[in-house]
């Protein structure tokens, strides 16, 4: 689209292909004067034969002045040519009352990319050989976790588009993944490998790192298609099916903390309140067509819910670890796993709002947004809409118990406050928090965590 503004602020316009809005408040900026032009560029996917293309002003300052527009058509669908889905396009609506932060789209997105950029210098990595890339995380019990393996394929795929090199990562590091398959189940992904990436500590799977893995997968199907290289179709059913064989508890529906829990061990009725990813499920289910992820998903709901009625009435917040999921469910008394704080609202469920609130937003579902409203109020009011003033660890009833201060916790409250239509200058101040703090390349696991609920809460994340 080629454009002229001469005046000194940006005039943005909803850019709508046949009746559906692909780029919201894309901004097109000024170019000093009115004989200066510029071209913005935007990767869409078209129909066979006519399409529509509007653009409608979102500003009082009306459109630029629009000159001509310009249609490149690629030879080869998305799976032989760039992504279905490039970052920015906007392609897949939120929920209907969803907030996102004050400022133009084009603006939101910039800011996203420059911390993806920040985050990419600092952990996407190949310091492996065998053409793998690696997630590192300096901050972590092994230079390389499942978790980061992850977030990376998850981020990879979500990024693409703005990021010409995003499918060469995504490959580098599923090929990574692949290498290193759980002891237990192959179709899963050993939690920890070493500084010479050798799989230690058991070679067994984290829940967590296998739940991203999967979905990872399934954003790379939609995005690049699967008769590539690699068949990630394939790949992600396999890896789903193995996190339904190894990693639910086959009782309670609920996930385990990895494969090696099995039936009889003290950590069998255990589940990490980090690692309920509803939106997960959905996608799980959709890829599937395996009814049985409906069930599980509507266990996690229900203890969320449960959970949040019985042990935190006034704040919403979980615990990082619940216990006795097979009789009355209930936070961790203490050390079950990790530290005195198990029972707590810690390091784990930090993450939490962002989980929660991704689903309510992405499907508008009553459970979700309700679960998520709760957090949301509970923080709001406990800061007074200071973003400066979360701590790194609260107990159930909102004391904190924490005097420290990282995106990990932060950021998420983000997602959650989205889900509230009363909760505009709430979100703006812990948008404006995120854009402000510096990627730190000693800080893997709040630097990931801020990234990636930069990506939902700027329109930027769907469910494939």
């Amino acid at each position: 689209m080629r454009y002229s503004n001469g005046t000194t602020t940006a005039r943005p316009a909803d850019v709508a292909l046949n009746g559906t809005v692909v780029s919201a408040a894309r901004a097109f900026n000024s170019t000093t004067n009115w004989d200066t032009w510029a071209n913005s560029t935007l990767s869409v996917q078209l129909v066979a034969g006519a399409n529509k293309v509007r653009l409608t002003a979102t500003s009082a300052n009306g459109l630029a002045n629009l000159d001509y527009l310009d249609v490149d058509q690629q030879s080869t669908p998305p799976g032989g040519g760039g992504p279905a889905v490039p970052f920015g396009s906007h392609q897949f609506a939120y929920a209907a009352g969803t907030l996102k932060p004050t400022g133009a789209q084009g603006t939101l997105d910039q800011q996203v990319i420059d911390k993806y950029n920040a985050w990419k210098s600092a952990f996407l990595k190949q310091n492996c050989g065998n053409g793998w890339y690696q997630v590192i995380s300096p901050d972590a019990d092994h230079p390389y976790v499942a978790e980061a393996q992850g977030y990376g394929l998850v981020v990879t795929a979500l990024m693409a588009g703005a990021d010409a090199n995003a499918k060469t990562a995504f490959d580098g590091l599923l090929k990574f993944v692949l290498a290193h398959p759980s002891v237990n189940n192959k179709d899963l992904l050993a939690a920890e490998q070493d500084v010479n990436c050798k799989s230690v500590n058991g070679s067994d799977s984290a829940t967590d790192g296998d739940m991203d893995v999967a979905y990872g997968l399934l954003l790379a199907d939609k995005q690049w298609g699967s008769t590539g290289t690699y068949n990630y179709k394939d790949l992600a059913v396999k890896h789903i099916n193995a996190i339904k064989a190894s990693e639910v508890n086959p009782t309670t529906k609920l996930l385990l903390l990895g494969d090696w829990s099995s039936s009889g061990d003290q950590y069998y009725y255990i589940s990490r309140s980090s690692d309920w990813m509803i939106d997960h499920f959905r996608a799980f289910r959709k890829a599937t067509g395996d009814a049985s992820w409906d069930t599980i998903r509507t266990a996690h709901q229900n203890l969320i819910t449960s959970q949040q009625t019985k042990y935190a009435a006034s704040t919403g917040l979980l615990a990082d670890f619940v216990v006795n999921t097979n009789t009355t469910p209930k936070p961790a008394p203490g050390e079950v796993l990790e530290s005195a704080n198990d029972g707590d609202f810690g390091w784990n469920a930090c993450r939490d709002p962002w989980r929660i609130g991704a689903d309510a937003v992405t499907s508008g579902d009553s459970a979700s947004l309700a679960s998520a409203r709760k957090i949301n109020s509970w923080i709001k009011s406990k800061t007074g809409g200071n973003a400066n003033s979360i701590v790194t660890g609260y107990k159930l009833n909102g004391t904190a118990f924490d005097s420290g201060n990282d995106m990990a916790f932060t950021a998420p409250f983000a997602v959650a406050a989205m889900t509230d239509p009363g909760s505009q200058a709430w979100l703006d101040a812990l948008w404006a928090k995120m854009v402000a703090t510096q990627i730190t390349p000693s800080v893997y696991y709040g630097g990931s965590v801020q990234l990636q609920t930069m990506i939902v809460a700027s329109g930027n994340y769907w469910v494939p």
